[in-house]
């Protein structure tokens, strides 16, 4: 049936579309068949035109320079954290070109360093065995004879002047940073503080142990390599007398105070040369301070002594060799390990004769 469209009153009629062969035929359907083909024309052109800019695209990213692509890091341990807890501690070793000082020094007086690394939780650091260190002998022992003190004296001269030639300054000169080996000749050790200071240049950082700092050192400086002689000088003291040329205080500004006011009482047992190498040695300004080797090879107490290393390792150390034969601390010589190692020595020794 038509529809009836009104128009000024007056009435068209609209004939209904007519089916011919399944097709639907008339104005209507033709309208309809000519927007879908319009449609279809236009999508045709969309697509043609995204083909076309895919196409650029793609020129330009070949045209374009790769960018790098960056291995993501693994992380330290890469394993979940309660796992973790169950796994033993793979060593960490430090770069090749930033190990420390003391790896890179070889001299009979320095504690050589054979091999260090790095774990989870701790520090390893793997050296040759030395079982006593200059300050407990000390603490046992007192006063030391001139004799040993010279021996000892010399033997740090040698070993000072060696690293300060190599720009190094220890800047923690002290008893318990001298081991003794199984002869009873030093070692120094512990080169947590020492630093590479070309000749000429200045340090200002306030760091060692405050009864052997020197007072530049104390002030904050400009201090150099003469630091460590002031502190040799004090130790030096120290084995003399048994006790420090100046009171510890509770920080550096009084230390400082008190160096600088406090004039040292050498022993009166001490003789007139040990005297003035003390006075040469802790003296307040560092420019007039002993500090070449050239300087203690013609002072007056190391009359007759040779600076050579091979020469002095020859000299017995009697003091020492006595203390070790007689000191209690020889009794425990694992004692400052965590776990019992004379026991599993004990062990060993015991499964290997089964």
């Amino acid at each position: 049936m038509g529809t009836v469209s009104c128009r000024q009153g007056q009435h068209t009629r609209v004939s209904a579309p007519q089916k011919q062969g399944g097709n639907i035929q008339g104005p209507w359907a033709r309208g309809w068949k000519s927007l879908f083909c319009g449609m279809g024309a236009i999508r045709s052109g969309v697509e043609e035109l995204r083909g076309l800019q895919r196409h650029q695209c793609l020129h330009q990213e070949l045209l374009q320079p790769v960018p790098l692509q960056l291995e993501k890091p693994l992380s330290e341990w890469p394993v979940p954290q309660f796992i973790s807890l169950f796994l033993p501690e793979f060593p960490m070793r430090p770069v090749r070109g930033q190990q420390t000082l003391q790896r890179q020094i070889n001299h009979p007086f320095v504690h050589s360093l054979g091999d260090s690394w790095q774990g989870k939780r701790h520090l390893f650091i793997m050296c040759s065995y030395c079982s006593m260190d200059l300050y407990s002998l000390w603490s046992a022992v007192g006063g030391f004879p001139e004799a040993s003190i010279r021996l000892f004296a010399a033997e740090l001269v040698l070993v000072l002047c060696y690293l300060h030639d190599l720009g190094i300054i220890h800047r923690d000169v002290k008893m318990e940073n001298i081991l003794l080996d199984e002869r009873g000749h030093l070692k120094l050790t512990d080169f947590g503080l020492s630093r590479r200071l070309s000749q000429g240049a200045r340090a200002y950082t306030i760091c060692g142990t405050l009864q052997y700092m020197a007072p530049e050192v104390l002030s904050g400086g400009p201090y150099n390599h003469t630091a460590d002689w002031w502190s040799l000088g004090v130790l030096l003291f120290c084995l003399a007398t048994g006790k420090f040329p100046v009171a510890a205080e509770r920080d550096h500004v009084a230390m400082l105070a008190s160096v600088t006011h406090c004039k040292s009482e050498m022993p009166a047992s001490a003789t007139q040369e040990f005297s003035l190498l003390l006075h040469e040695l802790l003296c307040q300004n560092p420019l007039h301070r002993l500090r070449h080797l050239h300087h203690f090879q013609g002072h007056p107490f190391f009359r007759g002594v040779a600076f050579d290393p091979e020469l002095l390792k020859k000299q017995p150390v009697d003091l020492v060799m006595e203390t070790q034969n007689t000191s209690p601390l020889e009794t425990m010589p694992f004692k400052d390990f965590d776990c019992d190692l004379e026991s599993l020595v004990h062990t060993i020794s015991a499964d290997s004769l089964l």
